[in-house]
């Protein structure tokens, strides 16, 4: 029999849940019979109270559940037997509460494959068979024996189990394992591709799974993919963007794992395009996302490898190729998922490009400035001439365009000065306790030796109330000495940590693998020559904790006396950081994350990650992180000073690789931006501003030469000109306006040790007004002839140790 019912002689029931303690003569059973680790299931209360003293007077470890959290509680207790409580009869409750409870622990994946009894109060058959039915192991009346119980749990955890490898599917999980998950696979390839409609295959690792099984042992494999698997099955109909999300309530209807901890993933009958976006979702899903295992609270980086059904015949074949892209994604651990490609197989980098192409690419993006030139200038000039012979004043019509265009970049740079001087201040207090921070330092160690040791000890010396770790996540292509410096100074103090990141080739690379690592509520992101000021953890937390996301802060120039370029910059930097940022924050409604001298959320900063791909990552991850909602603040007060390029040759570098890679931001976001309902009609007006017209800006100013060539043409020399347009006066005198403006406000609103180089404010007015402006013009179309040629190669910009700005 399945069920019990007895009563002593006298009609009493006996103690199952009316006695507090077992008897004597229960005693020495109770010793020898309990054991395992049960979760008690039921609502607070008298009845819970003795079932649980019950269970631990016969030996029994136990941990509570309360209706609705059976899931969530079973990942943190892992037991071996799950006992459940019924609702009793009466007090209005429904005998359907039972059966809820029933199938709450049965649809919690951990609790597939448990025993499962119910204590009842159901006096009759017919209550007791629908809970057998509805997935109960066994049901015990609570006027049992305790002794009952206690037997009828051990008599589920003897049970010797079917090996989970012989089974299609692990009952726990629903995973298959890796022979049944291939046999799915390969029963999916046997079908006619016209009866496929598509489908793809993905694998996903995960990055920390090493550091996790040489802590916690191999166990954290299955552990992990069924945490994945987890999140996979938690995916809500409502996410669904397209048949990637599957079955209802599930992302895909077959998974699987392997003996390494991959999961495997099978999506049958979906589209390319539809199973990168689900496999994005998941990843990001994945990513913000902290889990149970082996008892430890971690944070998980997976990584995708996928490719299309449509080719493959063998699974096995199939399945390799995937992993191969993991490990593709593994290097950048960025959350992308990436598509098998064939030079995946067996290398670890993309072929080299055809010999002609390799040698043609380089000689045209040495031309570049003069096929700017040639497109900016020739062209329009002959297209003028051309439309004019025709019967069109095309030139005359494009005239009026450029003088709109400079007026309305002049008055662009007037509003954001103006808007700059009313700026959010800083809450004064933080609106919640100071949290564990954590500082991630990215360096390129053979570029930034001679100032890393530096960088650190000014780190050290950061003032904040809470526990401040400091990451230093670097890369670099052979030992170095200063290593063994580094190691001297972490021994000394444990706040540091060396974190090197094999196989990275990018800052991206370095601060997505430092993302998992760090304890901090929030990280503060640098680069290797930034000094940031004492209490600069302390002031972000100010603004994180009132509901921003995201705060950039003012970089300031340490070296602006190293050279005329360095001069030059350190003022632009006041014009960038203390005006422009500022201002169009208060203009548009968001800030803008600057690369350096940045504070995240550690969870958005984990869902977000850095694209290594884009030449401004930190751009990219910006609008990314808007996109979700995020709240970005700027604050000039916050300051952290770093070093500038010393010479023009690395100022054009990096400035090329700036407008480039604002470029690929441009292209990527904008007309995405403007189409998503996340963003305000504010916010639309300035990512087309900040993304559109920037692009378009330094191709319009520099119609100002073929209008005039034309206007010249036409006219029938220069001499016939007149000069004297009043239009065109008005629009010259408020564009060379800007520029003093401009540098005016930064003056203004500069840091005081930068205020008192007057100088380099006047060489910086008369710089941008006759030089600056243009080169930076040039540099941003020769950056658009590059993109265009798929030349983008990262250019470093030389780090060396210089003296600060006196009074610092």
């Amino acid at each position: 029999m399945l069920t019990s019912h007895h009563d002593n002689p006298q009609g009493t029931p006996t103690a199952l849940l009316d006695t507090a303690h077992p008897t004597d003569h229960d005693a020495p059973a109770a010793r020898t019979a309990g054991g395992g680790h049960v979760l008690v299931v039921g609502a607070p209360g008298p009845r819970l109270e003795r079932l649980t003293r019950t269970l631990r007077s016969t030996g029994h470890d136990v941990s509570h559940a309360p209706p609705g959290e059976v899931d969530r509680r079973m990942g943190q207790a892992h037991p071996d037997a799950v006992v459940a409580l019924d609702a009793p009869g009466g007090n209005g409750e429904r005998p359907e509460d039972g059966l809820e409870v029933i199938r709450e622990v049965r649809t919690a994946p951990a609790g597939r494959a448990l025993p499962l009894l119910v204590v009842t109060s159901a006096p009759e058959p017919a209550g007791v068979v629908d809970m057998l039915r509805h997935g109960a192991d066994d049901c015990v009346s609570e006027t049992s024996d305790p002794a009952e119980l206690s037997a009828r749990i051990e008599a589920k955890l003897r049970r010797v189990p079917v090996p989970v490898e012989h089974l299609p599917r692990d009952p726990r999980t629903g995973l298959y394992s890796q022979p049944h998950f291939l046999d799915e696979l390969d029963r999916e390839l046997r079908r006619p591709e016209a009866a496929r409609h598509g489908g793809v295959l993905a694998v996903v690792g995960i990055a920390e799974m090493a550091t996790l099984e040489a802590r916690l042992g191999p166990r954290v494999r299955r552990e992990v993919a069924e945490r994945l698997a987890g999140v996979v099955n938690a995916v809500s109909p409502a996410q669904a963007e397209s048949r990637a999300w599957g079955g209802p309530g599930s992302f895909c209807d077959r998974l699987g794992r392997d003996d390494e901890g991959h999961l495997l993933m099978l999506l049958p009958g979906v589209d390319e395009e539809s199973a990168r976006r689900g496999l994005e979702k998941f990843a990001a899903t994945v990513a913000g996302t902290r889990f149970i295992v082996a008892d430890e609270n971690v944070r998980l980086t997976p990584a995708i490898g996928w490719l299309p059904l449509t080719g493959c015949t063998d699974g096995n074949r199939a399945t390799d190729r995937a992993r191969d892209a993991v490990q593709e994604a593994l290097r950048h651990g960025d959350l992308r998922p990436v598509r098998y490609a064939p030079w995946m197989r067996g290398a670890p980098h993309r072929h080299r490009r055809p010999p002609l192409r390799a040698l043609l690419r380089p000689a045209v993006s040495a031309l570049s400035p003069v096929l700017a030139l040639l497109l900016g200038i020739a062209v329009p000039f002959a297209l003028y001439r051309q439309a004019y012979q025709l019967g069109w004043d095309l030139g005359s019509a494009m005239y009026w365009v450029v003088v709109a265009g400079l007026v309305l970049s002049a008055l662009l740079i007037v509003l954001e000065c103006l808007f700059s001087l009313d700026a959010a201040a800083r809450p004064e207090r933080p609106a919640a306790p100071y949290p564990p921070a954590s500082a991630v330092i990215a360096a390129y160690l053979p570029n930034e030796a001679a100032t890393i040791v530096d960088t650190v000890e000014s780190f050290l010396r950061l003032d904040y109330p809470a526990e401040l770790e400091i990451v230093l996540a670097y890369n670099t292509p052979h030992p170095l000495p200063v290593e063994d410096t580094l190691r001297e100074i972490a021994a000394r103090d444990p706040r540091l940590v060396l974190l090197p990141v094999a196989g990275s080739t990018s800052k991206a690379q370095n601060i997505n693998a430092a993302v998992t690592r760090v304890r901090g509520e929030f990280v503060g992101i640098f680069d290797a020559d930034h000094h940031p000021a004492p209490h600069a953890f302390e002031h972000a937390w100010h603004w994180l904790s009132h509901g921003h996301d995201v705060v950039q802060g003012h970089c300031v120039i340490r070296n602006g006396e190293s050279s005329r370029v360095a001069e030059l910059v350190a003022v632009e930097f006041e014009a960038i950081y203390a005006v422009s940022h500022p201002g169009r924050t208060r203009l548009y409604g968001f800030g803008v994350f600057g690369g350096s001298n940045g504070f995240w959320r550690t969870d958005l900063l984990a869902r977000t990650r850095m694209h290594g791909s884009m030449l401004t990552e930190d751009i990219d991850s910006t609008l990314r992180a808007l996109g979700e909602g995020a709240r970005f603040a700027v604050d000039r007060t916050l300051i952290s000073r770093e070093l500038a390029p010393t010479t023009l040759k690395a100022l054009w570098n990096q400035r090329s690789r700036w407008a480039q890679g604002w470029l690929q931001v441009s292209l990527k976001h904008l007309w995405r931006g403007l189409r998503s309902p996340v963003f305000t009609a504010r916010q639309k007006l300035g990512l087309l501003v900040l993304l559109g017209w920037r692009e378009v800006q330094p191709w319009l100013t520099l119609q100002i030469l073929p209008v005039l060539l034309y206007s010249a043409w036409k006219a029938g020399g220069v001499q016939h000109l007149d000069w004297a347009v009043p239009v065109c006066v008005l629009a010259m005198l408020l564009t060379v306006a800007a520029g003093p403006v401009q540098a005016l406000f930064a003056w203004r609103l500069a840091v005081p040790e930068l205020r008192a180089r007057k100088r380099w404010f006047w060489s910086y007015l008369l710089l941008s007004t006759v030089f600056y402006s243009h080169f930076k013009n040039m540099v941003a179309r020769q950056a658009h002839l590059k993109e265009a040629l798929g030349d983008r190669q990262w250019r470093v910009t030389p780090r060396a140790a210089a003296k600060a700005v006196a009074g610092r």
